[in-house]
């Protein structure tokens, strides 16, 4: 019976076992990070319109969604930005809380504006489908629905899942 020969430390055969193990290792970690880029965002605030559950400078994660609901905050690209008429380069993304979906009342501090037209028969007007009202929770410092009008879903990058560090 012959010995089993074991590969020394620096064989040719273990060194090419090292490195089709780090290439694996490599591609996988590259597979996730694609995956991860391609669900979760970093955007950084700017701005006093969503103090005091954001400040200015707050980097924000962000998952990538087109179905907001009342009540979470998403970052959707400015319709200003859209039409080109901001005024202010580099902010074309823009952080606000919905208020209201597609179907439900708008609320009166929007409806007050002379942007939001229609009704359900009784007066009272309705987010028009494929649109979300939003405002900034600093309302004396935010360009939002009461300006804007219903914002379009299909600006919305994605819904705002935590703040990853602090702002200035």
């Amino acid at each position: 019976m012959r010995p089993v020969r074991h590969p020394l430390p620096g064989s040719p055969h273990r060194v090419e076992r090292r490195v089709v193990t780090a290439a694996l290792v490599a591609a996988v970690a590259v597979a996730a990070a694609l995956v991860v880029r391609r669900c979760l965002v970093v955007v950084d605030l700017v701005g006093r319109s969503m103090e005091p559950a954001y400040r200015d400078g707050d980097r924000l994660l962000v998952r990538r969604s087109r179905r907001p609901r009342a009540d979470d905050v998403v970052v959707f690209f400015n319709p200003l930005a859209a039409a080109g008429s901001t005024g202010r380069p580099g902010r074309a993304w823009m952080v606000k809380r919905v208020v209201a979906v597609a179907g439900e009342p708008v609320p009166e501090e929007v409806a007050a504006g002379e942007r939001v037209a229609g009704g359900d028969g009784t007066g009272s007007p309705r987010v028009p489908p494929g649109h979300m009202v939003v405002l900034g929770d600093n309302r004396g410092h935010s360009l939002d629905s009461r300006q804007l009008g219903p914002v379009p879903v299909g600006l919305v990058l994605g819904r705002v899942v935590r703040r990853i560090s602090g702002g200035r």
